[in-house]
């Protein structure tokens, strides 16, 4: 079993076979893949070749479940349920939607508007860009199962919790008015065919990929260069075990980034093989993709100044916290 599921992490998801490819062809052309800049070239190609099959796949596999689950579908679904039991399927429910954080919002807002509590809405905002079926694929194609399920369950809780959080502080007045003062479109929504539903989900793919994309450019170009010239001993001594505020620094830093879990894996993933620790680098990616500043921007217009600091905070300290419990149980998940 064990030797499948290293097959399955190395050779299905993580494509090394390619790597390989990609070396020997480069070889072929008399070049010197032991050195730096060629090195930097096969870890490029490699690199966005891997993540371009594994994005069309998963948009393609998410989106046509997707299908299944229009917005109003998702109201009424959530709307069955209560209490923690509520917040519990909206974070569930932000596993098989949008990639990133700015295309959560949208939805966010329309369940809101919809009538649903508050903390339900926030388990949905806050899950959604930091965990979907993506991030547990990709994860596992490069840190394998075990890690990538850890992080998977880490990010449920911390959408659970922090709902529960802002539902407790009764925050309804600092949503803005636009959105609370509007009436919900009751849609019943149009069964779909199948084929209806592979055409949604090939378009899905054709426009994500079209957005995505440039962000996995910079991404890889950023990864090749982390893995291939800066000097591991500085990554150790700034986002290594040397420094007992690598995870707040790595936090801090990846607020400002917009990217999506696509463009910060192989940031993740250099910066992990030049000895940054674990928890340091999924606090990156989690910062990255949940509290990027074009979000929070476009949060700015939907929630008044004291809902959004609320929000800010519960997801920095929850980030945070949990890049150092990944931190403490590094060498027991490797």
């Amino acid at each position: 079993m064990k030797e499948i599921g290293l097959f399955i992490q190395n050779q299905l998801l993580g494509m090394q076979w390619l790597n390989q490819l990609i070396g020997a062809a480069l070889r072929a052309f008399d070049l010197d893949t032991s050195s730096r800049f060629v090195a930097s070239l096969q870890f490029f190609i490699y690199d966005v070749i891997k993540i371009g099959i594994l994005l069309c796949s998963l948009i393609f596999l998410v989106s046509y479940i997707q299908s299944f689950f229009p917005p109003e579908k998702s109201k009424k679904i959530l709307g069955r349920f209560n209490g923690v039991w509520a917040r519990i399927m909206s974070a569930f429910l932000g596993t098989v939607t949008p990639f990133c954080s700015c295309s959560s919002i949208p939805l966010f807002m329309g369940f809101t508007s919809a009538g649903l509590p508050l903390g339900v809405t926030f388990a949905f905002l806050i899950s959604s860009p930091m965990v979907d079926l993506g991030s547990l694929v990709l994860l596992t194609s490069i840190f394998g199962l075990k890690i990538a399920l850890f992080y998977v369950i880490f990010g449920l809780v911390l959408a659970v919790i922090g709902g529960t959080i802002i539902e407790k502080m009764h925050l309804e007045d600092s949503v803005a008015d636009f959105i609370r003062q509007a009436k919900a479109v009751q849609l019943d929504g149009q069964e779909l065919s199948s084929r209806e539903r592979l055409v949604f989900a090939k378009n899905q793919v054709v426009d994500t990929f079209k957005k995505v994309f440039p962000y996995i450019l910079v991404g890889v170009a950023i990864g090749a260069l982390i893995h291939n010239w800066l000097p591991q001993l500085w990554i150790e001594k700034v986002l290594g075990s040397q420094n007992p505020f690598g995870v707040v620094l790595a936090t801090l830093i990846g607020v400002p980034i917009y990217a999506d879990i696509f463009g910060t894996i192989p940031v993740a993933e250099a910066l992990l093989s030049k000895g940054a620790q674990l928890g340091t680098v999924l606090s990156f990616m989690m910062a990255v993709t949940t509290l990027s500043l074009p979000s929070m921007i476009m949060l700015k217009k939907a929630l008044k100044p004291k809902l959004l600091a609320v929000f800010i905070a519960i997801c920095s300290f929850g980030i945070i916290l949990i890049g150092y419990l990944f931190n403490m149980l590094q060498t027991i998940l490797f």
